[in-house]
């Protein structure tokens, strides 16, 4: 008999993969995808542990399905870097939840599945109360994998690497996810080749710290992400590589040679610096300066003119001062950002910064944010106009709201809007932009003087 497993995802786009992958593995053991709680036979909830906010939303997304208990047999699962941070202490706060399970361990659903269901059936009559899993396997997770499947039709992630190695001192990554691992080129490559096989056009490579990829090639030499990204473009079917999030200290001559080179590779580029003030960016351990950031921006631009960058950003970090805020304003307008995502500190347990002194007052936290969004959202609009009448690819994804609308992403990562049929889903379009706004793009399909599209 078929189940169904709702999964809500909280986060990263690597917590997307992590959701896509599960599905994947519980595919064999019968489960279909529902989008709705009240019809799943599983639940689980992937989550975030990057801030506060994301944590407390999660026990609040539990308390409105804890009634589904009554009501059917069902199963609720906790997964993600909330349940390796907080562990068992999730059944303590919600003792309704069955499994607990950190973004190492889903390979191991379908024995996890199995274990529930003997307690269930034994009826806990050994004490035991839920399966926890939060341990570090020795083995990668990614060994263990079915074959990766598209989700999604004509863009999918693929993940290269995980964990981190660089101990910022705000971030749970490294205590959630664990060390910095590369996955093997091959392995990556027989991913990218079965997503083309199924249609794919578009691959997002994922990693905590992406452009640290330094897996084995089949000589047993270290790769570099520009070195695997010349591999991927390589692919017939593959018609744009993006990647995502990188760390400034790795990158390095081989992935600005490839933004020069390689016409697949996106123009745009992630690349968080979370302050302008070199006071802060040390009190954060990032271990660059504002300097060095500046002039990654100025290789980048070098290399490739259309370049656009998008940031992370934290205000009210403990110490700022005006100053030091002032300078990261300085830093958004001397970059002029196509996009940035802004935060406030969130003092997470077990890192360094979270025992600081001179925390910042919330009040000044509210303020600050408001004026760098301000900012952020400033720029972006005028990154946007700037690509009033110009002429861009976008592949096709989906219908979009309205009737005889379709949408696509842009090379920069905005919404495209078009009025044009169906049949272009799935096909890159060449687009005249007609209009812009603050986090999207309207445009005309392009068609030569016979009608014929592109």
């Amino acid at each position: 008999m078929s189940e169904k497993v709702y999964i809500k995802t909280y986060g990263c786009q690597m917590n997307v993969y992590d959701s896509n992958r599960m599905t994947d593995i519980l595919a064999p053991l019968g489960y279909s995808v529902t989008e709705t709680p009240d019809d799943a036979d599983l639940l689980i909830f992937n989550t975030c542990h990057i801030r506060e906010k994301a944590t407390e939303k999660l026990y609040s997304d539990l308390g409105r399905v804890k009634h589904l208990k009554g009501e059917k047999p069902i199963t609720i699962a906790v997964a993600g870097c909330t349940a390796q941070a907080e562990g068992g202490e999730i059944f303590k706060r919600a003792s309704y939840v069955d499994m607990v399970f950190g973004p190492q361990s889903y390979h191991e659903l379908p024995e996890m599945l199995a274990r529930v269901k003997r307690q269930k059936d034994s009826q806990d009559l050994t004490g035991n109360r839920g399966v926890l899993n939060v341990e570090f396997p020795e083995d990668p997770k990614f060994d263990h994998l079915p074959a990766i499947r598209s989700q999604n039709g004509f863009s999918e992630f693929v993940a290269i690497q995980e964990g981190c190695d660089k101990f910022c001192h705000f971030c749970v990554v490294p205590y959630t996810r664990g060390a910095e691992y590369s996955r093997p080129v091959q392995q990556v490559l027989n991913d990218i080749k079965r997503l083309e096989e199924q249609g794919v056009k578009e691959v997002t490579l994922l990693g905590q710290n992406v452009n640290g990829y330094h897996g084995l090639d089949a000589h047993g030499n270290e790769s570099t992400l520009g070195r695997l990204i010349e591999e991927i473009a390589k692919f017939d079917g593959i018609q744009t590589i993006r990647y995502m999030t990188s760390h400034p200290r790795d990158v390095d001559d081989s992935l600005i040679a490839a933004h020069r080179d390689i016409e697949k590779l996106s123009p745009f580029l992630h690349l968080p610096v979370q302050s302008g003030s070199d006071i802060i960016l040390k009190a954060m351990n990032r271990k660059h300066t504002r300097e060095f950031y500046l002039g990654l921006i100025d290789k980048f631009r070098k290399a490739r003119p259309d370049m656009a960058f998008s940031s992370d950003f934290i205000v009210g970090y403990p110490g700022e001062k005006d100053q030091d805020f002032q300078q990261t304003l300085d830093l958004v307008r001397e970059v002029s950002y196509a996009q940035s995502y802004s935060f406030k500190y969130s003092p997470r347990p077990g890192t360094p910064a979270w025992a600081l002194e001179y925390q910042v007052p919330e009040d000044v936290k509210d303020a600050r944010l408001q004026e760098l969004q301000t900012l952020i959202l400033s720029c972006q609009k005028k990154f946007n106009e700037r690509l009033l009448n110009q002429t861009m690819r976008v592949l096709f994804e989906k219908k979009g709201k309205l009737q005889g609308q379709i949408l696509g992403k842009s090379p920069y990562m905005q919404s495209v809007h078009v009025m044009a049929p169906e049949r272009l889903i799935g096909h890159y379009v060449d687009v005249k932009i007609m209009e812009t706004y603050n986090n999207s793009l309207t445009g005309t399909v392009v068609t030569s003087d016979n009608g014929i599209v592109g």
